[in-house]
């Protein structure tokens, strides 16, 4: 299975969010290289927050290119052949945590689809929750100006809203 197929398939069975879900479906039915970079249209991404619920925290990272903290995530490469895989690969190269990092069961989280620069119009992001395992100690990245671990309740401080809302319905589902 490609990772576009992939892609359709996770978000068929997605259940929340419908319109925005179908909103990336017809993406995907109009742009047969909507998982990749170059698709000028927009293009899936995927993204995993990283939690710590034994100690409270989320690890957040601080966008080289954004300047603000966000969730571990990025492009799908042409070796990813899951949505799931792709945003597990990220959350593991960003947050320099090189083992024992897990999805959350259930599939995406949530959905978030924001704009970006041009060339590209459009990042639709299928996000995940990570769990970190006991005593994970973070790495900074290339990708990050700082990596932080953060309390559950001072994340509205530092992160914009998306954050936020990931954050609370990854608690929900725990």
């Amino acid at each position: 299975m490609s990772l576009y197929d992939d892609a359709v398939l996770v978000l068929k069975e997605y259940e929340a969010q419908p319109e925005l879900r179908d909103l990336y479906l017809e993406h995907l039915a109009a742009h047969p290289d909507g998982v990749y970079k170059p698709c000028r249209a927009g293009h899936i991404t995927g993204s995993a927050l990283v939690i710590d619920p034994a100690g409270g925290r989320v690890l957040l990272t601080l966008h080289k290119k954004l300047g603000i903290w966000l969730q571990m995530g990025g492009h799908c490469e042409p070796e990813d052949t899951t949505l799931a895989g792709a945003a597990l690969r990220e959350a593991v190269e960003e947050s320099g945590i090189a083992s024992g990092l897990t999805l959350l069961p259930g599939g995406p989280v949530r959905l978030d689809r924001h704009p970006i620069p041009a060339p590209c119009n459009w990042h639709l992001d299928v996000q995940y929750a990570a769990l970190a395992p006991a005593g994970a100690v973070a790495e900074i990245s290339e990708e990050s100006l700082d990596l932080r671990w953060f309390p559950y309740e001072e994340v509205a401080a530092v992160a914009d809203a998306s954050v936020v809302r990931l954050m609370e319905a990854t608690r929900a589902r725990l």
